[in-house]
């Protein structure tokens, strides 16, 4: 701690010691607070420094060179033996300083105010100083808000090692410890290759829906017997050291040639159950991931990233152990990316479109209804296809913003058509983290009330079907839409395992057979006779069918002799910008364009 220091040698050592060791979080804040004092005193240089018994340390320092110098070379020491600010408008002009090496040559301060940094009990450690290379006036307000800055460095320096360096809840050194360790490494020269193993074994959502229930309590007593667990089932030697990184995730410092490796660790914890006390257990599911250095090649917060990097990939993938890879790493920098220039382009619109596939009658080759999908012409990557972003999109919170610019570009497409002999019903496609959003249906029947549009004019396309029926929420968002009369489709019927329930449990209006179940038809036997029993039982049940992935007239044909009522495909055209539509529906219809199409 930095206060109890007063009497006190050796916690005032240890203090210093603290304070002048690398800190990059510390570090960080420090710089932000030279900074602001150059800018409110006007004045170009700043710096915080620490002095112990020998040395002057440069903590932290804005357009001020000096990173250490011998604590007798220090203009700072005056202000710290004195107990008091130092103020010298001009070096050239005092007798102590007129030839001073750091006055004549690098870094040329020819003014200088410093104020010490106290804690609260006086015990002075350092100094908050300003200087620059032409004299300068200094009022009494400016010694004054120099003296407050100061106090305010301070407040921040004691809040910063009040936090310490142990976890409340497990006991084990924490982040900042583990930094600090990674750091000190680096400071003292340790060439050692090292590896740093972070293991998830928590399933965190799980155990904060049960403290929503129990209380924190029992999250805590698990927290503690994770972290009572760990050591007796690794067994870390002498040097490796088990640390709390954040709520739920632990880390093992370790030389490169242990066995403590992510995958051995992932191996040595499956199986394992933690006591979240009054008789309850929670079973672990160990990830890992694993990140090898030598101390100095990378900052310690570089470090700690690659690890956390690698086992949020363990997490994601559902494996084990995963060592950290540098060409995993750009491949995430580049997803990244391209996610912050997709959330830029819905905000402007820009490089977004959308194109319709149209769904044509079986029976009587006119086009009835659109499919819309979004693309997205890159500004630097050129035309990228949907599967280049939409996948990444449907991790992250964009995928909602995304559904929203998809429906209001479909509706715009409506209002632009409305009353014209080429307005067909679209279909958009909807995850269920919409059809589980509160107020979902309602907000979409207002949109299209309030445009003017009938709900028959737009479809809702299902995905990921499974997880809708596992859902109660989305379940009754679906059958929200179908009450307020927006047609439903499921989507990829028959490809992989489709389970029959489905038919029973949603509510369903047009059933789409994937590609993979009508591609064999001109050439397989069984796939002709799996097709036309599947399309026979969806026409029994009262379903419109629709067949997409059709290329070919034999394969159209077919499908209309088992009953199927719709089909889309490259055989028919292929998805079609706004305008291009336009066009392509004229041709079909053989119709005029009213005015102002």
């Amino acid at each position: 701690m930095l206060f109890n220091l007063s009497g006190d040698s050796d916690r005032r050592i240890r203090a210093l010691q603290a304070l002048r060791e690398p800190d990059e979080s510390r570090d960080d804040v420090l710089r932000k607070f030279t900074r602001l004092t150059s800018q409110v005193l006007g004045i170009p240089g700043c710096f915080v420094s620490v002095l112990d018994d020998d040395a002057q340390y440069i903590r932290a320092s804005c357009n001020f060179s000096l990173k250490y110098s011998s604590r007798e070379d220090s203009l700072c020491r005056h202000v710290v033996d004195g107990e008091t600010a130092m103020i010298v408008p001009d070096t050239w002009m005092d007798a102590r300083f007129v030839t001073h090496h750091f006055v004549t040559g690098d870094p040329f301060i020819r003014f200088y105010a410093g104020v010490p940094l106290r804690n609260r009990e006086n015990v002075i450690l350092g100094t908050l100083c300003v200087t620059d290379s032409q004299p300068h006036p200094f009022s009494d307000m400016q010694i004054a808000t120099l003296q407050l800055l100061a106090e305010i460095v301070m407040s921040f320096l004691e809040a910063w090692h009040s936090a310490g360096d142990t976890d409340p809840v497990t006991g084990l050194p924490n982040r900042h410890r583990l930094l600090r360790d990674l750091q000190t490494l680096a400071t003292q020269g340790d060439t050692t290759p090292r590896r740093l193993v972070l293991i998830d074994c928590i399933d965190m959502p799980r155990a904060y829906e049960l403290a929503r229930s129990m209380g924190m309590g029992p999250v805590e007593e698990l927290l503690k017997d994770v972290a009572t667990l760990l050591p007796l089932r690794l067994r870390p030697g002498m040097g490796e050291m088990l640390y709390t990184v954040a709520t739920g995730r632990f880390a093992i410092l370790t030389p490169d040639h242990s066995r403590l490796s992510a995958s051995w660790i992932a191996g040595r914890m499956e199986g394992i159950s933690a006591d979240m006390g009054e008789g309850l257990s929670v079973a672990l599911t160990t990830h890992t991931g694993q990140a090898d250095f030598t101390s100095g090649a990378f900052p310690a917060p570089e470090i700690l990233r690659r690890a956390l990097s690698a086992v949020n990939e363990a997490v994601g993938r559902g494996v084990p152990a995963v060592a950290f890879s540098e060409t995993e790493d750009i491949r995430h920098t580049r997803d990244f990316t391209l996610m912050h220039e997709f959330a830029a382009a819905l905000k402007t619109g820009e490089g977004l479109y959308l194109v319709y596939q149209p769904k044509i009658c079986l029976k009587t080759g006119q086009p009835l209804g659109l499919e819309a999908l979004i693309r997205w012409r890159h500004p630097l990557r050129g035309e990228l296809p949907p599967s280049a972003f939409v996948p990444l999109v449907e991790q992250t919170e964009l995928l909602h913003v995304m559904t929203e610019w998809v429906i209001d570009t479909t509706l715009a497409r409506m209002v632009r058509l409305r009353n014209q002999p080429i307005q067909l019903p679209i279909t958009v496609n909807v995850s269920l983290h919409d059809f589980a959003r509160e107020g979902f249906a309602a907000a979409l029947q207002e949109k299209m009330l309030a445009k003017k549009l009938p709900p028959s004019l737009l479809g809702i396309e299902c995905l990921e079907t499974e997880r809708i029926l596992e859902s109660p929420a989305a379940m009754r968002g679906l059958e929200e839409l179908k009450q307020r009369g927006f047609t439903i489709s499921l989507d990829d019927f028959g490809a992989g395992y489709s389970n029959i329930s489905y038919l029973r449990r949603m509510p369903l209006d047009i059933i789409k057979l994937d590609r993979s179940l009508i591609q064999g038809l001109c050439t397989d036997t069984s796939s002709r006779i799996i097709a036309r029993s599947i399309v026979g039982m969806l026409k029994e049940l009262e379903y419109v069918v629709l067949a997409e992935g059709v290329e070919n007239a034999e394969t159209a044909r077919a499908l209309n002799e088992f009953g199927c009522d719709q089909a889309q495909g490259y055989y028919y055209a292929r998805p079609l910008a706004d305008k291009d539509l336009d066009l392509w529906l004229l041709s079909k219809r053989g119709i005029g364009f009213a005015a102002g199409l």
